[in-house]
Parts: structure tokens; sequence; C-alpha cells
């Protein structure tokens, strides 16, 4: 096991894109931390360098106390787990596990030792004799992450392992990968563009948007308190409903006037009534995650028009009209409103999330 240290780390392309720029972070001995943002991100490319399978235009990677910038991938003491299950056709699945051992003159007894091993863990034990093509998607899934574990690497580099997955399997191969970190206790590099995915394996998590990191944290302090419009709006399923209108007076306090009439009432304390109130006048974006609204008879806030009704089981959403602005409340899927009911809706003061609309950054006291 290792830590693994990115100190400015950049990739530039020859036609001047820009894949990586200025990543610096440390993954922790032990740690599972996850890589994640959309298509283009450069997610993949970030962990491709840590890999040694891109070259580093400039920073330094160190891997344990060892500065690896220029060291073969082979030497590196990484195993690496594809989106793509890269398994060999014409070999059996014991053969595809102690592949790798074999290729770097590992004695036969001990491959044999370490394939049993690994496949007892992974469950493969009845399939060892089998070909790929005899296996399930999950099945060569777990092969190729088999194939990683033989080899006991210092550092485990999985990108997207699971997006030829279908939603069962996927769920079912993320409890077993999350298993097998808690009982390796090895360090791991996880590439996803699922947030559900990031949200539920990472200890902690690296948002990456356009080459940049727009902020690392734990999955439940990203999601309570987003640094900027990006991360809010990602991460979050439904997305937070984001708000813009102008700071106004209300009595002593403030409110948001969205427009159409509709008026969120702001209650900033501390510091940050302060930060807001000099926003009065001027725009400025808020944001309310969909659990934090709720339907009310009493007076209400504000109000929204049902524009649709989505029940998915234990929980509805419902899409509303607001003023102009699309917000999404998340019920109990009991006693739901119809399609064009226009319904009044409060809202917790205290879960209001502000941003600055021109610079996109959270707003704190």
């Amino acid at each position: 096991m290792a830590n693994v240290t990115l100190d400015r780390l950049r990739k530039v392309y020859p036609n001047g894109f820009v894949g990586v720029d200025d990543a610096t972070f440390e993954i922790g001995d032990g740690e599972l931390l996850v890589l994640v943002g959309p298509s283009g991100c450069g997610k993949s490319t970030l962990l491709r360098m840590i890999a040694g399978l891109e070259a580093i235009t400039s920073g330094e990677l160190r891997i344990g106390e060892r500065r690896v910038n220029d060291v073969a991938p082979k030497d590196r003491d990484i195993a690496m787990v594809f989106q793509s299950y890269a398994l060999y056709p014409h070999m059996t699945v014991a053969e595809n596990l102690g592949f790798g051992l074999t290729l770097r003159g590992t004695d036969k007894a001990e491959v044999a030792r370490r394939v049993r091993e690994s496949a007892a863990m992974l469950e493969l034990e009845p399939l060892l004799d089998r070909k790929p093509a005899a296996l399930s998607g999950g099945q060569r899934q777990r092969v190729a992450l088999g194939r990683a574990l033989v080899r006991k690497p210092q550092v485990f580099l999985l990108d997207e392992p699971l997006s030829n997955l279908d939603a069962k399997l996927r769920a079912s191969t993320r409890v077993e990968i999350a298993r097998l970190h808690r009982q390796l206790g090895t360090t791991m590099v996880y590439v996803t563009h699922d947030q559900v995915e990031a949200m539920t394996l990472g200890q902690r998590i690296v948002v990456l948007d356009k080459g940049r990191i727009q902020q690392i944290d734990t999955p439940m302090a990203l999601y309570n308190r987003p640094a900027n419009l990006f991360v809010a709006t990602f991460l979050g399923s439904p997305r937070m409903n984001l708000l813009q209108g102008e700071v106004a007076a209300r009595g002593e306090g403030l409110e948001l006037r969205v427009g159409d009439g509709v008026a969120l009432p702001l209650h900033p304390e501390g510091g940050l009534a302060a930060t807001v109130r000099g926003y009065l006048g001027r725009r400025l974006t808020v944001g309310l995650r969909p659990e934090d609204l709720h339907l009310t008879s009493a007076a209400a806030d504000f109000s929204g028009r049902v524009e649709t009704v989505e029940p998915v089981g234990n929980e509805a959403f419902l899409n509303l009209d607001c003023g102009g602005s699309e917000l999404i409340v998340r019920l109990s899927p009991r006693h739901l409103p119809q399609v064009g009911q226009t319904v009044h809706l409060g809202h917790d003061p205290a879960h209001l999330h502000y941003f600055d609309p021109e610079s996109g950054r959270r707003l704190d006291g």
C-alpha cells in the first residue's frame, strides 16, 4: 500500500488543448478516492497519468516516496481495471487471472495460490475452467477485478469499471468493490461519471470540470456545502433547484424576487446575513435541494404550477413552474397533486445555498 501525491500536475496535448490543469492533492494510504465529472472533464486522463499511460507535461507525481514521472507503467506497482474487461478470449478464467503473474516469472505454485485466493474472494471458483464467452457481464467484470487483485499492487486504478453493466449488476458490483476495499485496505482511485457511484463509493471525491479541480471533500460535505454552482448541480439526483432574482428588502428582512410575483424569503444568519445584504438591488442565485421544499396549505412562501408528476415507488418528484423558473420537489408518493394544479410551497431557510451568479462561487459568512 502507498499514498499517491499529485503536485501541480498538468497535461497539455500537442494541439494546445489542456486536458488536466494544476491538479494538486494527496490520496491517502488505503483510501478509496473517486474522480468524478462529466465526459471530457479530464478524470480518465488524470488516472492514465497516474498509471503512466499518459505523459505528464509538468508537475510531479509520487507513489509513496518515489517520484514516478518518468517510471514505466510496469514498474510503478499499480494495477488498472478498464471499462472494457480486456480478457483474453482463448484463456480460461484461471489463466486470465494468473496471466500477469506468469509474465513476471512468478513461480507456478505461487500463481496457483494467488489465483485460488482471488477466485475465492470474488466467488469465481466454480468458473475457473470457463472461457470469457461463457460468462455474464458481471462475471467478466469480476474476473477483470481478480486479475488486478492477484498482483497485490500498491495502488488500484479503476476506470469506469461498471459502465458496461446493467443497473442491477452495477449496484451489486459497487457493493462488491466497497467490500473488497474494506477487506484489502489498498489505495484505490476510481473514475466515474456517475454521481451515485461517486457518492456511495468514495471516502473522498474529487470533482473535475474542464480539466480543473472544482472541489475535494467527503461525499456529504460536497452535497451539503458545494463550493460553486457546478458542484451544486452535478452532485445530487435530482439536481439542486436554482432560483435567480434580485435581492430586495422585506420588512427588516430580505427576499429574492424571482419574477411573475414570486418572491422567496431569505433568512441568512451570522456573517452570511451581511454578505447577502451586500447584494441588495443586485442579482443573486439561491439553491434549494428538492427534499428541502414541501407542500403547505398554510401561509405559503411561494407557489408553483405542477407541470409533471413522477412517482418512482418510494418517492415522487413534482416538476413545477415557479414564476418562470423550474423547480423539482421530492415528496412521499401518497396524496400527490394533479398536473396543472397550483401548489403552495414552504422551505427550510437554514438549507438555502447562496451563490454569486457571475463567478458561480458559494457565498459564506
